[in-house]
């Protein structure tokens, strides 16, 4: 199947409130222009250059997700135009977006990443240190972030409940947050993301709002 045709049995498949996002990673600049004519708009990548690159190639009415971990000294080649960093994973990495973003006259939308799986490689916070900043004073004095939701990766195995747990346990949280926290100036949380091409399904029934799609869009990666 074709990319554009990979991307409307995706569409027809998701619920009208999932955003997709399609994972274009490693791919070229043709392949992204495919799904953009398919009417996709919202692409995801991660690594600041490869997106820098394809940003300054492509349509301008893209959406560029970064979806890596991010290195601070970085995030200064991205503030001009990112619409959304995924895996902010400590304060100081939100201070730095914070401070690219106001050179750049920008609010920039994050989501804080959670540390859900049993793997060590992923990175993430736990519940603790979401909780200490979102409360405090020094997260409440950053003007140009904007904290929209949180994202977290499962553990990569064909445990479904395994899976289960950990999507059910980021649902949680969210929930949690939601209500203690509201909404003020730079915080207003309405994302989960979580899901990518082998367990989106699942990621929404335990309330995903964002999936990251890539294979299942444009077909195994190129390294």
């Amino acid at each position: 199947m074709s990319i554009t045709e990979n991307l409307k049995h995706i569409k027809n498949t998701l619920p009208a409130h999932v955003t997709l996002v399609a994972v274009s990673k490693t791919k070229p600049n043709e392949d992204i222009v495919e799904a953009y004519e398919a009417g996709q708009r919202i692409f995801g990548e991660n690594k600041i250059q490869e997106m820098t690159d394809k940003y300054e190639a492509l349509p301008k009415d893209i959406q560029w997700h970064m979806i890596g971990h991010v290195q601070r000294n970085k995030v200064k080649y991205m503030a001009p135009y990112v619409s959304l960093i995924h895996g902010v994973d400590s304060f100081r990495l939100l201070e730095e977006i914070d401070k690219q973003a106001k050179r750049n006259n920008r609010v920039i939308s994050c989501l804080l990443q959670m540390f859900i799986a049993e793997e060590e490689t992923k990175f993430g916070l736990d519940q603790t240190e979401l909780m200490e900043i979102l409360a405090s004073e020094e997260f409440k004095a950053l003007k140009n972030i904007k904290v929209v939701g949180l994202m977290g990766m499962a553990t990569f195995t064909d445990n479904q409940l395994q899976v289960k747990k950990e999507f059910t346990q980021l649902s949680g949280i969210f929930a949690m947050c939601k209500k203690q926290f509201g909404s003020e100036d730079n915080l207003d949380l309405n994302i989960i993301s979580m899901g990518m091409s082998n367990d989106y399904s699942l990621a929404i029934e335990c309330g995903s709002t964002m999936v990251r799609i890539g294979s299942n869009i444009f077909g195994s990666r190129n390294y």
